[in-house]
């Protein structure tokens, strides 16, 4: 019998002081960084691993097509020519003239460029096929968007698009976030997370979804990142923070698999709405906050008056516009204070063997130290005991297999009735922090519609805590 998932509850926020996060030292974080992907380079192989069985066939990064195999193959050429280069670098920078040395540096720079182009082709958008997913009038208020992770090229993109399109039956839109060849593109990640550095593919994703978070025919924005994709939707999203209104951030939801960031902020709207949940989490969840938006517009009578007489004031004639006849539309939105957060909903799969997940979210969502002096990561947490980081292969033919047609064979949706949808979950209250550093049982089980029990298995280290025991608790829910 499989390990049953683990899941742990969103961290709720509030007014301490991060002694480790991404506001800290960038040098100190990367020092971090580095001395934990030594630590956890015992689970690299399992990027690649499993390599059986292939269920989703075509779909599967590692499946045997040519264009895998060519995927493949370029991949590992760009990653023994950068492996060569940095080893060599050093000890020939020692004997030979500066400007020779500068000159091997170019042509390094041009030939990796070169290699990387024939992976990533020159689109930075793309679109699943319409034989995948068709758009719907139902579903025309909806935009998927999705962001890939480390080293996967214009192929890979595809393939991630048209799975995730026909396994949820919505066109997906794909932001393409280029590789740089597997090694370069690690350190990538490094001063993305570190140094907050915005690359061009997180300044791509921002004007994409700030264009559709103001599009008033868009009213939900369901955005799917993968590894080194959610460092870029976490940086887009504390921009979008700081700029949009709220209510146009209610309308995104969030999943991440594998996720290689080093936080996820998603705050409460309203202080009186964290204090309710910090301290009582059950009336928290009854409490419901009704918010009444009135506008007052000019009629269009009015707006043409308005445009005459200021057309009159040009001509130098005196010019007075008439008192304004408005239209009043109200709207009243309603949330219960537990759930009353800034962005609609935010849910992270993760792998327990999977080493960008463990060097990711694992890190520093699963456990607390002993004060609240924790990083900040927000959403509801799903650990599953086995590896694999690819996203088809590994992450959603284990959690989301697809239908089959009997005659054709061709792929006809996600297969609903499968073993991941009907597992009981652990649920875990981790470390030894207080009780409000996460969110109460109460609110997850309602969030969730029901989850989980049993005892947390997989705990993973989170910088500077040691000898921690898990304190445990057991709920017994059965996944709805």
């Amino acid at each position: 019998m499989a390990a049953i998932p683990d899941f742990y509850r969103s961290q709720i926020g509030g007014p301490s002081v991060i002694s480790y996060s991404y506001t800290d030292s960038p040098w100190r974080l990367l020092a971090y960084d580095t001395a934990c992907c030594i630590m956890y380079s015992w689970a690299m192989p399992w990027v690649a691993l499993p390599l059986f069985p292939f269920k989703s066939a075509k779909f599967d990064e590692l499946y045997p097509t040519l264009p895998n195999i060519w995927s493949i193959s370029l991949h590992l050429f760009i990653a023994v020519v950068q492996l060569g280069f940095l080893v060599s670098a050093p000890a020939v920078s020692t004997w030979v003239p500066a400007r020779t040395f500068a000159l091997g540096v170019v042509v390094f720079v041009v030939l990796n460029t070169l290699l990387c182009r024939l992976l990533n082709g020159p689109a930075e958008t793309f679109h699943s096929d319409e034989k995948y997913a068709k758009p719907r009038p139902e579903h025309s208020h909806e935009q998927w968007v999705f962001i890939n992770g480390v080293a996967v090229g214009k192929h890979w993109m595809k393939l991630n698009l048209n799975r995730i399109a026909v396994t949820f039956g919505r066109p997906v839109l794909g932001i393409h976030n280029k590789t740089a060849g597997m090694i370069f593109d690690v350190w990538e990640c490094l001063v993305q997370r570190n140094f907050g550095y915005a690359t061009s593919d997180v300044r791509a994703t921002y004007k994409v979804l700030k264009e559709l978070l103001y599009n008033p025919e868009k009213t939900k924005v369901v955005l799917i990142l993968h590894s080194q994709g959610a460092i870029v939707g976490g940086m887009c999203l504390d921009w979008l923070l700081q700029e949009i209104p709220q209510d146009m951030l209610s309308k995104i939801e969030v999943y991440t698999f594998g996720n290689a960031a080093n936080h996820f902020n998603n705050p409460h709207r309203r202080a009186f709405s964290l204090k309710l949940t910090d301290s009582w989490p059950r009336v928290a969840m009854r409490t419901l906050l009704k918010e009444t938006s009135v506008v007052e517009s000019p009629t269009a009578a009015d707006r043409a008056c308005s445009t005459a007489a200021d057309l009159g004031s040009w001509n130098g004639t005196a010019a007075r516009p008439p008192p304004h006849d408005l239209t009043r539309e109200s709207s009243v939105i309603s949330s219960s204070a537990a759930q009353d957060r800034a962005i609609g909903h935010i849910e992270h799969y993760a792998h327990s063997t999977d080493f960008v997940a463990i060097w990711g979210i694992l890190h520093f969502a699963t456990k607390h130290p002993r004060s609240p002096l924790i990083p900040r990561f927000m959403g509801r947490l799903f650990v599953r005991a086995r590896g694999g980081h690819q996203l088809c292969q590994h992450y959603l033919d284990g959690m989301f297999p697809l239908r089959h047609d009997p005659v054709t064979g061709e792929p006809t949706g996600a297969d609903e009735d499968n073993e991941f949808m009907d597992e009981v979950v652990n649920v875990g209250k981790e470390g030894d922090a207080p009780d409000n550093i996460r969110e109460a049982f109460d609110i997850t089980y309602a969030g969730t519609d029901g989850f989980g029990s049993g005892d947390i298995t997989t705990p993973v280290e989170v910088h500077g805590v040691t000898g921690l025991e898990d304190r445990r608790a057991s709920r017994s829910v059965k996944s709805a």
